[in-house]
C-alpha cells in the first residue's frame, strides 16, 4: 500500500481504497462542498480501478440522493464573490476556485452586477449560482449567470447538480494520485 503524498498532501487512489469509511471520508473532504455522505456513500463501491471510477461513484452517490438531500448540496456551496467570499470564511478549495477566477479582483461595478444576479437568482430559484468557473473570466462568469436566469426551476436545480459533478471532477485530482 502506498502512503499519502505529503508533497502536495495527495493520496494514492490504492491507499485510499484501502480506508475505513471514516478516513475515507476525511481524506475526500472538501470535495463535495461541506457534502461529506457524497463521499461516505461511494466508499461502498471500493476498490476503485481508476480515479474515473471514484468520480462515477461520487457523483452516483450525489445523482442517487433523495431531492431534500441534492437541495442540502446544494445550498452548502457559496454565492459567487458573495457574503461567505467577503468574510473569508470560503472552504480552501472555494477560495482557491473563486481567486483563480479573479472573483476576488472584481471591479465595484462586477462586485455590484454580482451581487445583484445572486440576489436575483436566490429569489428565483431559493438557491444559490452555482458554476464550476476553473478557466472562465468574470465577463464569461457573468453572461452564464445571466443565461442561467432564464431556466425553469427543474431546469436549474439538475444544472447546479451538473456544475457541483463538474467542481467535484476539478478537485478530485488535486486530492487523489490516480
Amino acid at each position: 500500500m502506498s502512503a499519502p503524498d505529503s508533497k502536495m498532501n495527495r493520496i494514492s487512489l490504492a491507499h485510499l481504497g484501502a480506508l475505513e469509511r471514516e478516513a475515507f471520508v476525511d481524506a475526500l473532504t472538501g470535495i463535495f462542498e461541506h457534502s461529506p455522505w457524497v463521499a461516505e456513500r461511494a466508499w461502498a463501491a471500493r476498490p476503485f480501478s481508476s480515479l474515473e471510477a471514484l468520480a462515477q461513484a461520487m457523483e452516483r452517490s450525489m445523482w442517487e440522493a433523495d431531492p431534500k438531500e441534492q437541495m442540502t448540496l446544494i445550498r452548502a456551496h457559496p454565492e459567487l464573490a458573495g457574503r461567505a467570499a467577503i468574510a473569508g470564511e470560503l472552504t480552501p478549495e472555494s477560495t482557491r476556485e473563486q481567486a483563480g477566477a479573479r472573483l476576488d479582483a472584481c471591479s465595484p461595478e462586477e462586485f455590484a452586477r454580482l451581487q445583484a444576479l445572486n440576489a436575483a437568482y436566490n429569489t428565483r430559484f431559493g438557491f444559490p449560482f452555482i458554476l464550476a468557473v476553473s478557466g472562465l473570466d468574470r465577463t464569461q462568469i457573468i453572461a452564464r449567470f445571466e443565461e442561467r436566469l432564464h431556466n425553469e426551476v427543474p431546469a436549474e436545480f439538475a444544472e447546479a447538480l451538473s456544475q457541483i459533478a463538474r467542481i467535484a471532477r476539478l478537485r478530485l485530482p488535486q486530492r487523489v494520485i490516480d
